[in-house]
């Protein structure tokens, strides 16, 4: 998302979808306050991330497998976006004490919710308010660069990429591998340490992503840590092996970062004519929240990425 120019009310909209459980509740404080209630009704609590992933577990889940997309939980869900899932296990709870059990819990999720919903609008709009204070001087910086090109990262504007996405649909060019690259929790790196260590691991991962692409590929920043790749006339894994080449460079990376770069990417293939690039990104956007699941889930994962902390 371009920060600069977006409305409040439209970052609120966007901005929750990089916020997880974790950025915004203290767990320790969520385990005690669930563990009370847990012991007293004899029930058994479990959290997760919207991706299935467990952040807080009272009782034993070592066998469930939570599955966010077929089964979900009971939402938790801040600005109308779901960022965890709720399971409750009743056991041998019954009668009376099983009806005020599900009371209790009802309303602490409901308070939970706005709770959650208050520490993110607080910390948006003073993000924001620091954001309109260096508009104006960015603006006039901008004004002497090339608009078709992204002032942080010297690739495509999202104009100027939406332009060229437009001249490849008229122009019936096919095949169009069509790929989203995602910064995996930069926006962790923006609460913890600031404007310029976040933008700096955008400069980071743009050049990287520059480097392993050929003459020919279209790169553009389309919101502030996702880019998208246009390949024309894509050859038979071409776009695959793209993807594998930039997720190894962030992998192989040994500079100095306060966290090491790691990218999550998906990719579909334009073959029809009549199709349009801009339909395409959201079934691109799709195959990249899968592939940051399976990072996110791998072992070692948050050792890597925290290496720099």
């Amino acid at each position: 998302m371009n920060y600069d120019t977006v409305s409040f009310e439209n970052r609120i909209k966007e901005n929750i979808k990089s916020y997880t459980v974790k950025s915004l509740f203290t767990i320790d404080y969520l385990m005690e306050f669930f563990s009370t209630i847990a012991e007293e009704f004899g029930v058994e609590i479990l959290l997760t991330d919207r991706y299935g992933e467990k952040v807080l577990e009272i009782g034993d889940f070592s066998g469930f497998s939570p599955d966010v997309i077929n089964a979900p939980g009971i939402d938790l869900q801040i600005c109308g976006y779901t960022v965890g899932y709720w399971y409750v296990r009743y056991n041998k709870v019954a009668g009376e004490k099983l009806a005020n059990a599900e009371k209790l819990l009802d309303a602490a999720f409901s308070l939970l919710t706005r709770l959650g919903t208050e520490t993110y609008m607080g910390r948006e709009a003073v993000s924001y308010m620091e954001r309109m204070d260096k508009k104006s001087e960015k603006e006039r910086y901008q004004g002497g660069c090339n608009m078709k090109e992204d002032v942080l990262t010297g690739v495509c504007s999202k104009a100027y990429i939406e332009s060229r996405m437009n001249v490849l649909d008229r122009s019936e060019v096919v095949p169009v591998a069509v790929a989203l690259i995602n910064i995996n929790d930069w926006k962790f790196v923006y609460d913890k340490f600031g404007v310029e260590k976040s933008d700096s691991l955008i400069q980071l991962v743009a050049s990287i992503v520059m480097n392993e692409a050929r003459a020919e590929y279209i790169i553009g920043r389309i919101e502030g840590d996702v880019f998208l790749v246009l390949i024309p006339m894509a050859e038979e894994n071409e776009a695959e092996e793209y993807c594998r080449r930039v997720q190894e460079a962030c992998l192989a990376y040994e500079g100095d970062t306060v966290l090491a770069p790691s990218v999550a990417v998906g990719f579909v293939i334009k073959t029809n004519v009549e199709e349009h690039i801009q339909d395409l990104i959201s079934d691109a956007e799709y195959e990249m929240l899968q592939n940051k699941m399976e990072i996110k889930s791998a072992v070692g994962y948050r050792e890597r990425l925290e290496r720099g902390l």
